[in-house]
């Protein structure tokens, strides 16, 4: 499933998002305070901010925008195999698309509130140096081997969620992976920085999925 969103799909003028999809934002369209915390948080380490700020084009329609992205992959495994990976602290790391995630700290979750922390290193992404981090990752929606879904907490709480939707098909298991800042505080939508990473790497995770826990099987139809 593709995208609505005009940054994406029809802006003729678009330049394409790194794979990383992040670029430093002005100070001027942070929200107020912002700028100040993002000082302190790149000497101390914290969240890995400042926020990156999507690139533009003059033919989009912000207002317009879809505030969630969905990408789709069959993958030669059930859910319950996938699951697994999905609900794993080092499952996140093992499937990570952005070589930002180095380990994590926690048991595998089971339960809405459940948390765990990932030790960060943005080194992979070559724009800010701000060293090693922790984010916690806090489970929003738990449906065992049917959905899974979390947001970040740091030092900045901005309320956008991953997460991934597991449907059972013939020869496996049709896997929806989505990422969604409809809930962002309308500050943040304002200040253009959304969404914080692009289609192509939600698809370049779920390729890393299927090699886990399908290693060399082709993809099954749906």
């Amino acid at each position: 499933m593709n995208p609505s969103c005009p940054e994406y799909c029809s802006c003729s003028s678009q330049t394409e998002l790194p794979t990383n999809g992040f670029e430093v934002a002005s100070a001027s369209t942070w929200p107020a305070g912002f700028a100040a915390l993002s000082a302190s948080t790149a000497s101390s380490g914290g969240l890995g901010t400042p926020l990156p700020r999507r690139r533009h084009t003059e033919a989009c329609n912000d207002a317009a925008m879809s505030e969630r992205l969905e990408v789709q992959r069959a993958i030669a495994a059930d859910s319950a195999a996938i699951f697994e990976v999905l609900t794993s602290p080092q499952g996140h790391v093992a499937i990570d698309s952005s070589g930002m995630l180095m380990d994590a700290t926690g048991e595998p979750v089971t339960s809405v509130g459940d948390n765990f922390v990932v030790h960060m290193d943005r080194e992979a992404l070559n724009d800010l140096p701000l060293g090693l981090y922790d984010v916690t990752v806090k489970i929003v929606t738990f449906e065992p081997s049917r959905e899974i879904a979390w947001t970040i907490e740091g030092q900045l709480n901005l309320g956008h969620v991953y997460g991934y939707k597991l449907e059972p098909i013939g020869e496996g298991t049709l896997v929806t992976s989505y990422y969604d800042w409809s809930a962002v505080d309308q500050s943040w939508k304002d200040a253009a920085i959304f969404p914080v990473i692009p289609e192509s790497a939600l698809r370049a995770t779920l390729g890393i999925l299927a090699r886990t826990v399908a290693p060399g099987r082709a993809r099954p139809s749906f």
